[in-house]
Order: structure tokens, then sequence, then C-alpha cells
């Protein structure tokens, strides 16, 4: 009598194998603002390291609600996820050994890759961008600039959408391939506009035609009975959505990267 044939297990999505497999808290991120674990997830065979942030562990904010934190992070995924650029990591609201929170795949950084700099000049040379002038000691300034990078646009347009109030340098993750992720994704979403970011060095310049493409497919994704929009209303709040939308909607309108609104702090402190 023949064995019986064995069906190899199937190939899981990053999101899948976050969402199903067994979650091994391996040590702590001490540098994060919020409690952040280094954890290992695995499920028939397969295995990856990543982030969880339990909600238990999360600071009270006066500007956000209690406990939303993780939840606005998948939400970020998931716009992300809409615009087909795949900026953020692959994020899920899971159960965890402490609780309810979001679990999001580990990004190994590819070092010395040259994204923010501080130079002497007056102005930014050939393939950089502008922020502002920083402080650097005994009185002294200089100008801090971001690299003129197709990578980092996409990434300021996403900001723009998700209103993202806290964009540092330490939350670009340039990674192998080519590839660039932004992370910490908690303080996005609010109905006031709190966009916060390093990423300022396309302010009032004209979207990119694909910029204007993504954001145009965006828009249809959040209309009210759209998969996106239904997926959404279960993380944020309804008032959210709405100001998602009206987000939208005036990019598409002014076809131009926001500009500093004056009425909150347009660089996040501290930058990196």
């Amino acid at each position: 009598m023949s064995a019986p044939e064995r069906i190899p297990p199937r190939s899981m999505t990053p999101a899948d194998l976050l969402s199903e497999g067994e979650l091994t808290v391996r040590g702590r991120i001490r540098e994060a603002s919020n409690a952040a674990l280094y954890c290992t997830v695995a499920h028939d065979g397969q295995e990856a390291a990543c982030v969880y942030k339990p909600v238990a562990g999360e600071r009270p904010l006066w500007d956000f609600p209690d406990g939303t934190l993780a939840a606005r992070e998948v939400a970020a995924y998931l716009v992300s996820e809409a615009t087909g650029w795949g900026l953020v990591p692959p994020t899920v609201l899971r159960d965890g050994p402490y609780g309810e929170g979001m679990v999001q795949l580990w990004i190994e950084a590819v070092p010395d890759a040259e994204l923010l700099a501080l130079v002497e000049e007056d102005e930014p040379g050939p393939g950089w961008k502008a922020i502002g002038l920083a402080e650097v000691g005994e009185g002294r300034t200089a100008l801090l600039v971001h690299a003129d990078d197709a990578r980092l646009r996409r990434l300021a347009v996403l900001d723009a959408v998700i209103n993202n109030a806290d964009r540092k340098g330490g939350h670009l993750l340039p990674a192998a391939g080519g590839r660039l992720y932004g992370i910490d994704h908690g303080v996005t979403f609010n109905v006031e506009n709190k966009l916060r970011t390093l990423l300022w060095g396309w302010a009032g310049e004209a979207l990119t035609e694909e910029a204007v493409t993504v954001l145009g497919g965006l828009q249809e994704q959040l209309a009210e009975g759209a998969v996106l929009a239904e997926r959404l209303a279960g993380l944020i709040t309804p008032a959210e959505l709405d100001a998602t939308r009206a987000r939208v909607d005036a990019l598409l309108t002014a076809k131009a990267h926001p500009e500093p609104g004056g009425e909150w702090p347009a660089i996040p402190w501290p930058p990196v």
C-alpha cells in the first residue's frame, strides 16, 4: 500500500504569516516611545522577524483617542497598498502575548543610504532638496536637506494623504533591492491638519503625473462602499475617514504638494 501523497504547505503572504503565525517575543526595542517588541512569527515552516506594538503599551496622547495608534498603523499600511507603491511594510492588527496590537514585518535597513544630510551652503546642491536650518551647536546652523529621490517624493504624497504628524529621518528605512519603507504611523489620520515631516522639499511644486493618477485611483477606493473604505471604517472614525477623502480631493484639485500650514510645527522634533 503506497504512502499517501504529502500535500506541501501553502505559501503564505507576509500579511498572512503575520496574522496566523505563532508570535514569540525575543526582546524590546528600547528607543521606541511606546512599547515595541522585537518578535518572530512562525507558521508551518515559515518564519519572519516582526515588530509587535501592543495597545496596552501605548502612551496616552492629548490629540489622539487612547488605544488607537495600532489601528492607525494598519490603516496607513492599507492606504499604502492601495496606492500600489508599497511604502509601508506589511502590517496587521491581531492578538499577541500582551493583548491586541499592531504586528509589522521587520525590515533590515541598508546602511549608508544617503537620504538626509547637513550642509554648510545656503542652498542645496544638485540632487538635494532643502528642509530648513538646523542648529548644530556653538551658535552655528547648517542647512538640513533630503535627497531629491522619487521614492521619498511618493512617501511625501502618502504622508499628505494620511496626515502623518511624525515623519522623522529615523522612520525612513532603505531596504535591499532599492526599496524604501516608512514606519511608525501611529499618529496619522487626525481630522485636524497635523502634517509634520522632513519631506518638505517639494512643497508647492506640481505633483508628478504618476501621483495624480495614483490619487485618482485612491479617490475611487475611498468612495463609500468601496473595499478600502470599508476596511478603514473599522480602524479610524467616520470623521477621520471623511477627512482622508477631503485631503485626497484637495491634492487632486491643487495638483501640488502641500505647504506648511503655520498652525502646527512643520518639522517633527527631534527631526531624526
